[in-house]
């Protein structure tokens, strides 16, 4: 039965030898504080990463299939492309409702950013999206003030709209927005609703371009396709992409695999087009998250190993140092075991040490990071443990090898021992 009162006497002996040699014990901590601390900011990196893929993986959609029409950079490339393809047209929609089971919801969207806009704001424009009123299922938006457009209204090409809580603030206050008109480009827009603030994520992923959710004017798509005109129009497909929901239990990578090629048919692999499937962008990414923190931690390691290589080789020193003391207790009735003990707390506490300040190490050192780089950065109660748990263990295992050796001394020989 394990009794704290057991291990009491060889505790007060290893942290009295810590005590009478700090410097030595500070520098054969110094491994371990700097492995501890390169494997929670390791980890804390990692962690960051993996928040920052979910917050985007929900922006999109974990269940939604987005396609990106790739438009023309200028005439030249736009005749290239038309020679072989024409474009995301509603052609595609048609085709791809009509062709591809499980899908729960779809919506063409056409957008662009006004040149004129009243009320006018200091702010960066809100981009006009012209989307059917599915695309509040499909993005799981939610309305706070007013509704969103219905069926109806799109087949009048109502000239009303809805405002994400950017724009809403941005050009009327945080006062009552509904009611009120805006006027874009030589179209005056009334607001039927405001949408709730939304996530956003600070990355783009597979080069997918990602507005605001928050600063948008959302308008029904035949209002905009039939009441506004780009500027850019002639460089534009006829949509510039199409958001996509699967029902539930149909596996959206292959249902992309399906509408890749019904696309690839009609398009003959102009390129001119990207799909993205954010199911299959967590998977890969988790695949890479993994082999990453596994690189990070392999390097973070080596520095734990060779703090307890630093461990072994100064108890190697004290065994040596301490030879006539290791002595004298055997002479007076100390057991082998009572000596690997006392070798052995003494190893481990330097571990503990060197790991308590290591998490402390960590924690400042991916504060640094995170304000340095602007990468984010999450210290998690899983990479403290992991980091303090390995410290502890190395301590242990590198220290069995010196308590064993002091153990096997000879006590005769050690008392004569110089």
């Amino acid at each position: 039965m394990f009794s704290l009162s057991t291990y009491t006497p060889e505790l007060a002996m290893a942290l009295s030898s810590l005590a009478a040699h700090k410097l030595r014990t500070l520098l054969t901590m110094l491994g371990m504080i700097f492995g501890v601390g390169a494997v929670v900011a390791m980890l804390s990196i990692t962690a960051g990463a993996q928040r920052e893929m979910m917050s985007y993986i929900d922006l999109l959609g974990v269940n939604n299939i987005i396609i990106e029409a790739r438009e023309a950079r200028d005439r030249n490339e736009l005749q290239a492309r038309r020679a072989i393809s024409p474009g995301l047209t509603f052609r595609d929609v048609r085709a791809i409702a009509e062709n591809v089971s499980g899908i729960e919801a779809l919506t063409p969207r056409k957008r662009f950013k006004p040149q004129r806009l009243l009320p006018r704001t200091t702010e960066e424009m809100p981009f006009l999206v012209g989307v059917e009123p599915s695309f509040l299922h499909i993005n799981n938006l939610t309305v706070v003030e007013g509704r969103f457009f219905n069926d109806e209204d799109n087949r009048n090409s109502a000239p009303v709209c809805v405002l994400g809580q950017t724009a809403k603030v941005n050009l009327f206050g945080y006062g009552d927005a509904v009611g009120k008109y805006v006027k874009v480009n030589d179209v005056w827009l009334q607001v039927i609703g405001v949408l709730a603030p939304q996530a956003t994520a600070d990355t783009q992923m597979e080069g997918l371009e990602i507005s605001s959710a928050n600063n948008l004017i959302i308008a029904p798509l035949n209002t905009v396709m039939r009441r506004f005109e780009d500027s850019t129009s002639y460089l534009r497909d006829e949509i510039d992409g199409i958001y996509i929901r699967v029902a539930p239990g149909t596996d959206s990578i292959e249902t992309a695999n399906i509408v890749g090629a019904i696309l690839a048919a009609s398009h003959r692999n102009a390129g001119d087009y990207q799909i993205t499937v954010p199911a299959g962008l967590l998977e890969q990414r988790r695949r890479t998250q993994f082999i990453f923190s596994i690189v990070m931690i392999c390097i973070a390691g080596i520095s734990l190993l060779v703090g307890g290589i630093g461990i072994m080789n100064i108890m190697l020193a004290t065994v040596l140092e301490r030879t006539r003391e290791i002595g004298i207790r055997r002479a007076i009735g100390a057991r082998q075991i009572d000596i690997i003990r006392q070798f052995l707390l003494e190893a481990v506490l330097i571990s503990i040490i060197g790991g308590l300040i290591g998490i402390g190490f960590g924690f400042a050192l991916s504060r640094i990071i995170a304000a340095a780089a602007g990468w984010s950065t999450v210290v998690t109660i899983a990479s403290v443990a992991v980091a303090f748990g390995v410290s502890v263990g190395i301590g242990l295992l590198f220290g069995i090898y010196p308590a064993v050796q002091a153990a096997r001394l000879d006590p005769i020989e050690a008392i004569r021992y110089e």
